[in-house]
């Protein structure tokens, strides 16, 4: 197993030096609202970009509950300059998401070519999943898909649901294209040891997840081998302050996920 996955750390903005900065830097998942309001993650992101990192913009679906107008996002890509953004998306819905993303798409591509396009991939059922996955990756303005973490008890088999089942769907079926970027959104029921699983598919370039440290902020180690039991945990935007006794087990938590994820990349600055 040779692949490696870039892991982006989600934190709250208070703790991106602690724990999002990354040495080299690698990938960075953005939340474009939060560009848009708080200077100091602004220029966080900058100087990583300026590092090297590759910047992708979120729509603000997941923490806001609706994607941001085209022009926010175009303001907030700029703003960080960064590589791509991530298309307006309707969970658990194939076609609103098909709907979304293109009249996003178009929208950009009327004001500008500078960004790579990365639509999600949402469905219902498998029927769905398929005809959703058909479309965006035969689509010439999307050059990234992105699969949803799976997050609640499913039957393996079903592609919707799991998404070790559906990456390996595609691979077995010959349904990778290789003009596409592909990317994870978030860890799963299954966490870290997921990323495991997913390292034989070559073609995954990154994830990103709060986890590690919502759970380290929660005096819970997450061990290399499993098992992985999340319990009920705030949103990262409302965990408020970490108790210093907790930050290094923050940072192993971090570590133990890249090193599921086959990454060498470090916290820039941390010696834990």
């Amino acid at each position: 197993m040779t692949n490696t996955i870039d892991f982006s750390v989600i934190a709250p903005p208070a703790y991106l030096e602690e724990f999002v900065a990354q040495d080299p830097a690698r990938v960075h998942h953005v939340a474009a609202h939060r560009v848009l309001t708080d200077a100091a993650y602004r220029a966080f992101f900058a100087c990583e970009a300026e590092r090297g990192a590759e910047i992708i913009v979120d729509n603000g679906v997941f923490d806001l509950g609706h994607a941001l107008p085209v022009a926010d996002l175009i303001a907030a890509a700029r703003a960080v300059d960064a590589r791509e953004i991530i298309l307006p998306d309707v969970m658990r819905d194939g076609p609103a998401t098909v709907k979304a993303s293109d009249e996003a798409a178009r929208e950009i591509r009327d004001l500008t070519d500078d960004f790579r396009l990365c639509a999600v991939l949402h469905a219902a059922d498998d029927q769905e999943w398929l005809r959703t996955y058909d479309h965006l990756a035969s689509s010439d303005d999307i050059g990234a898909i992105a699969l949803p973490a799976s997050r609640r008890p499913a039957p393996e088999q079903e592609l919707c649901r799991t998404r070790w089942t559906a990456t390996a769907y595609l691979e077995d079926n010959g349904l990778v294209e290789e003009r596409i970027i592909y990317r994870l959104l978030g860890l799963g029921r299954t966490g870290h040891l997921e990323l495991v699983e997913q390292r034989e598919h070559e073609w995954i370039a990154s994830v990103d997840g709060a986890a590690p440290v919502i759970l380290g902020a929660m005096g819970i180690a997450m061990l290399p081998g499993g098992p992985y039991e999340k319990p009920a945990t705030p949103r990262v935007e409302h965990l408020g302050p970490i108790p210093a006794d907790r930050v290094g087990l923050v940072r192993q938590n971090i570590a133990v996920v890249r090193e599921a994820a086959g990454s060498s990349v470090r916290i820039s600055g941390a010696h834990a």
